[in-house]
């Protein structure tokens, strides 16, 4: 597993560590810009590359090889990449990466989570509830071809229960990853304005 790094300048007891897991299509440059941007602010964030060092163009490709590797080894590549975290951090995914950071939130004690373009009701994910007090965010665009309504309801209705506070924001277009400035066909500048401005202020409450 490859961990890469971005550092902020300035660490105050404000900001935090944020761990964030990429989509299937592994570590693209949306990624790192994603880092960047929160790094800006001066919190400390690991990218764990899930998949070797692998990036892909396809998602039929992409899930074909995260489908050879497996959930299970995933998710204990997801434990493995945290270990020597303190606790009190964030977890933040995009797309199947969202799951791994809802695991993450099962397994650890966390601050907050942030899910771009994906949920999973966590009971499919091996855990029983969701952590008590745990806040989320959730960012979707509405016409996401690979949205899936069921697993937002269900970890909204989770989250909820656990006695935390979810928001969940909708954005119109169809772009699944559409805060990626590679991607063309799917990014919308448009929709990630307001997505960093409201991840930005839940990285500093």
């Amino acid at each position: 597993m490859i961990l890469k790094h971005s550092v902020g300048v300035v660490h105050t007891d404000r900001m935090a560590d944020i761990v964030l897991f990429p989509s299937v299509l592994g570590v693209r440059p949306g990624i790192q810009d994603a880092a960047d941007l929160l790094g800006e602010d001066g919190h400390r964030v690991l990218i764990v590359d899930m998949y070797g060092g692998r990036v892909f163009d396809d998602y039929d490709d992409a899930s074909a090889y995260e489908e050879s590797i497996g959930y299970p080894e995933l998710m204990r590549r997801a434990r493995e990449a945290v270990k020597d975290i303190p606790d009190g951090f964030l977890t933040a995914g995009f797309s199947n990466g969202a799951a791994m950071a809802e695991y993450v939130a099962t397994q650890r004690a966390v601050k907050g989570v942030l899910m771009f373009s994906g949920a999973l009701d966590v009971k499919m994910l091996g855990a029983d509830s969701w952590p008590a007090g745990v806040n989320a965010q959730i960012h979707c665009a509405i016409d996401d071809p690979f949205r899936d309504q069921a697993g937002i309801d269900a970890v909204v209705e989770q989250i909820r229960a656990a006695g935390a506070d979810v928001q969940v924001f909708d954005y119109p277009g169809a772009g699944h990853l559409f805060t990626d400035r590679s991607m063309p066909s799917e990014y919308d500048a448009q929709a990630a304005g307001p997505l960093w401005s409201r991840v930005r202020a839940f990285c500093m409450s």
